[in-house]
């Protein structure tokens, strides 16, 4: 990991709604067809995206899928510190399922997969961090989780919605990130969830979950816990909508949107997908 460094660019605006829900399963099934060979830090190079969108006032046809739990626009972030997606953030913009160092390069784990697809009926780009590892190297823990980019041109060009799908969350901190090392993944300098613009912590341009860089947290039994969870962000046209705040799921509270005062909506659905087991 001597190479491990950090990259960087970014823009404006959107409209988001919020859906933090218990799933039946985790990891849906189809975004899988092209995949990253085992590896510490890598990324793709520059993805074609079956639709265009439009975040934060900026227009996407291309997206990078990198190996540390994150899509960026730009470039590629080979970073393997978890950074906060809030205050004081900079670099590409990025979506975030799960910022930490993946290694996938133990026998024992799945690698980083990605593809296109449909979701909730409609066209969909999909990346996929199945049963994956930590550094260096370690299998003992391993981590699901997903993030899909949906089409909806439908409502205007260049609109999209985010889910990210979590499966087990064992581990969230790889040995080169402060963290307990070859076994163990905890501490040190946890995961971080959710997305930026790039532009720090300029108000409507970021989400920052609640559990982000705290120790135990956002793994299986944490405070923040994400295991089976699907999180929804709607983005349209520019356009930062508040969201309304829900005691589930337990220990989430005020979520930081950078709106100001904002929140959660949880809802109980049963999963229409096929799912990949967690």
């Amino acid at each position: 990991m001597s190479s491990k460094s950090f990259m960087v660019g970014a823009v404006l605006s959107l409209s988001l709604a919020l859906v933090g829900q218990p799933a039946s399963a985790a990891i849906v099934a189809g975004f899988n067809s092209q995949t990253l060979v085992r590896n510490d830090d890598g990324s793709t190079g520059s993805v074609a995206l079956p639709f265009m969108v439009n975040f934060f006032g900026r227009t996407y046809s291309n997206i990078f899928v990198n190996n540390n739990g994150n899509l960026t626009f730009s470039g590629s972030r080979s970073d393997f510190t978890p950074v906060g997606l809030g205050t004081g953030y900079s670099g590409t913009a990025i979506i975030a399922p799960f910022f930490a160092d993946v290694d996938t390069r133990g026998a024992g784990s799945g690698v980083t997969a990605y593809g296109t697809g449909t979701y909730e009926g409609r066209q969909a780009f999909g990346a996929t961090w199945d049963k994956v590892g930590y550094y260096s190297g370690a299998t003992d823990k391993l981590n699901s989780f997903q993030a899909i980019l949906v089409n909806r041109s439908d409502v205007a060009t260049g609109d999209f919605d985010i889910f990210f799908r979590y499966g087990s969350i064992q581990w969230e901190t790889g040995g080169g990130s402060g963290g307990s090392g070859g076994s163990g993944g905890r501490g040190g300098h946890s995961a971080s969830m959710g997305f930026n613009a790039g532009t720090g912590n300029a108000p409507g341009t970021y989400y920052a979950a609640p559990g982000s860089l705290q120790n135990g947290a956002l793994i299986d039994g944490g405070a923040n816990a994400l295991k089976d969870r699907e999180f929804k962000f709607e983005v349209r046209g520019g356009v930062a909508e508040p969201v309304t705040i829900v005691p589930e799921p337990a220990g989430w509270g005020m979520l930081i949107l950078g709106f100001g005062a904002v929140a959660m909506v949880a809802r109980r659905r049963p999963s229409p997908h096929t799912m990949i087991s967690a």
